[in-house]
């Protein structure tokens, strides 16, 4: 899809104020005020669209759509289905998921439905359609946003209603054929769980079976499969009417559904991002959590990417919810920009009067109008964006290294029951993503089905399951002339959660025998030598065996002292390197410092960065440089050229200075120092 110009806007909810006129009219005014040039109508708006079953009261949207057209704004237009009315729960009450325990839920809050039921997806095919057959009214309409943060308010997103266990049963027989199959795939001559019918199978419960980790699996893949198919019904019902692209906004490290396959059905992909700013004074770990999401949307598709919602100012539903410090908003809407977003969106427009999002942020208050710190701050956002776009759009990210993620993985590995019950995947992977976030260079996040071959590095953290044919793509990879990089406890299950019998299936390429995991306490933590220089290890130190590659690395205590902690491997034109156990991250950040010296790889502006300031850059006809400082004070950087803020026109050599918070876009001059 292609705009000619940055997105600035949010969640505009007129409905909830079609009794006052005056309010309506003061929107329009100060969206344009604000810079705002799109808004997205329609979110949770069933209950408004259609009162009671097969009466539609569309009009008051049409118009709304209309007033913000002719005022230069677009409309991003949502199907309804987040949140049911209740007309429709009370009528059919199929349509509610039904919890782990078997009872099935009351009316009420929001994603509550059955993405299997066949009357959820009725009506949703037929609000739908109304919908998109009105879209067809109205030029202004640029997008659709298929229903809101899909499975986002329950425990793990599932329905384990009859209806989607019968479905369960079926996606089970496709996979496997008979149950000898799924048998010897679960391995249920285990503690006596042989299935010798069907219809015994049922999803994983607390109250029943859920140690049968190759069920767990397989109902984590069902629940994106059905979910996914919910928004693949979804997007056929609009697409009997219109072709405009669709959407529907993820969330971060959504642990319950894989968006790499989500991914798949929508032709934009979209988020909202929810930073936990000035959690402690050290901005840095939100800002790495925060760049590793951006970064994960965006490498999806390669392409750039909406930043569907964010807050404006605080949010409402921590413990605690401090409003964001001044400059902090200009820098995460920037940073979401400087990772590949062509957008900048808010939830809220103005903040509601009643129910639980009523002190959320937004970019209207309860009472000031634009006098306020937030609206200038936002309208400063519209102004920088409008002056910025000419350069951003058609730009984007292009990164030499990869990182693995992989939602699979991630459910098996944290399902595990060892040598940790409190493996967390998600923590260990932002220790690396962290180094090169320090370091100012860019990577891309794809899972195990990623294409390999484009990059120079791929680094596979606690990769424990390896999908059918992956090792055979990263032998070729690396055979070819790539560097490789993977951690303790990688390889040690196949796709359904079995333990590999004999050799690491990447044994020659890594050069290494696996033989045992500790998973030391506290006191018994260990101590590496790497280069001169100790590191302690964290909370799993592998030990192996340096079959034929260099030891780089040796543990120091314990009974397994001299035991190989890092080890390289050539392997064909290219280098493999084992990391045996867990480090602390200034580890990460000097053994990935090293490995980019050696491969020539470096920063934007060649700069060794400060601790607080990073860079991303967007390639173009002309590259844009992001300059990033999460600190709460000035910082410099020194730089070998000559540089200019696209916005300003300000001309940077040598020298640049950064403000506390503050992030300059710029671009490369011809020339440099002493030339």
């Amino acid at each position: 899809m292609k705009w000619n110009k940055m997105l600035h806007g949010g969640d505009y909810n007129p409905e909830q104020w079609l009794d006052r006129p005056d309010i309506l009219a003061e929107d329009i005014a100060l969206m344009k005020k604000a810079g705002i040039n799109c808004m997205t109508l329609g979110v949770f708006s069933w209950s408004m669209l259609e009162p009671e079953e097969g009466v539609y009261r569309l009009q008051w949207l049409e118009d709304i759509i209309d007033r913000l057209y002719e005022a230069g704004i677009s409309t991003i237009l949502a199907t309804p289905t987040g949140g049911l009315p209740h007309w429709l729960t009370k009528d059919f009450p199929e349509v509610m998921q039904v919890r782990e325990d078997g009872g099935r839920n009351l009316p009420g809050k929001r994603h509550n439905f059955c993405y299997t039921s066949k009357k959820m997806r009725e009506r949703t095919k037929e609000i739908d359609g109304k919908l998109a057959e009105m879209s067809l009214r109205h030029p202004g309409i640029i997008l659709w946003h298929i229903s809101n943060e899909l499975g986002g308010n329950f425990a793990d997103g599932a329905c384990h209603c009859d209806e989607c266990q019968r479905a369960f049963r079926e996606w089970l027989k496709r996979k496997y054929g008979t149950l000898q199959e799924l048998n010897k795939a679960w391995w249920t001559t285990f503690w006596s769980r042989r299935y010798t019918d069907w219809e015994q199978i049922h999803s994983p419960t607390p109250g029943g079976e859920c140690l049968v980790h190759g069920l767990n699996l397989d109902w984590r893949r069902f629940v994106t499969c059905q979910m996914t198919d919910f928004l693949r019904w979804e997007k056929a019902a609009l697409r009997e009417y219109s072709s405009l692209p669709v959407t529907t906004n993820f969330m971060y490290f959504f642990k319950p559904l894989d968006y790499c396959e989500m991914q798949k059905e929508v032709d934009v992909i979209s988020w909202d991002s929810y930073p936990f700013w000035h959690k402690e004074k050290d901005e840095v770990p939100m800002a790495v959590k925060a760049a590793a999401y951006h970064s994960m949307m965006r490498s999806m598709k390669k392409k750039p990417f909406l930043l569907m919602e964010s807050t404006p100012s605080a949010v409402s539903w921590r413990n605690c919810n401090p409003l964001k410090r001044p400059g902090m908003h200009m820098l995460s809407s920037m940073q979401a920009v400087a990772y590949g977003s062509n957008t900048v969106q808010y939830f809220q427009w103005r903040k509601g009067r009643g129910a639980f999002e009523k002190f959320h942020g937004a970019v209207l208050d309860h009472k000031n109008g634009e006098n306020t710190r937030t609206f200038r701050e936002v309208a400063e956002v519209g102004l920088r964006l409008a002056k910025t776009q000419k350069q951003i759009v058609g730009s984007c990210n292009r990164a030499e290294i990869a990182m693995i993620f992989d939602w699979e993985n991630w459910w098996a590995l944290e399902d595990a029951a060892g040598p940790r019950l409190d493996i967390n995947y998600k923590r260990v992977f932002l220790k690396h993503y962290r180094a090169f976030w320090e370091m100012g260079i860019d990577v891309d996040i794809v899972n195990m089905d990623g294409e390999l071959k484009d990059y120079r590095m791929v680094i596979a953290p606690l990769n424990y399951l390896y999908k059918k044919g992956y090792a055979d793509k990263v032998e070729r990879y690396v055979e070819s002339g790539g560097v490789y990089v993977t951690t303790c406890f990688s390889g040690i299950v196949d796709e359904n959660d079995l333990c590999f019998i004999g050799e690491h299936p990447l044994g020659k390429v890594l050069g290494i025998r696996s033989e045992e995991i500790d998973a030391p306490g506290e006191e018994f933590r260990n101590l590496v030598d790497f280069h001169g220089k100790w590191y302690n290890t964290g909370e799993l130190c592998e030990i192996v065996h340096n079959e034929n590659g260099q030891t780089l690395a040796a543990y120091e205590k314990e009974y397994y002292a001299g035991s190989p902690a890092v080890i390289k491997n050539e392997f064909g034109r290219g280098n493999a390197y084992y990391l045996a156990a867990e480090f602390e991250q200034v580890f990460y950040n000097d053994f990935y410092g090293g490995l980019m010296e050696e491969m020539g790889i470096e920063n934007p502006l060649s700069a060794k960065l400060p601790y607080g300031v990073t860079i991303s850059e967007r390639k173009g006809e002309r590259d844009i440089i992001f300059l990033q400082n999460f600190r709460d004070e000035n910082m410099e950087v020194e730089t070998a050229g000559r540089y200019e803020e696209t916005d300003t026109g300000m001309l940077w050599e040598g020298k640049i200075t950064l403000g506390a918070f503050e992030c300059k876009i710029l671009q490369r001059m011809e020339g440099k120092v002493n030339e």
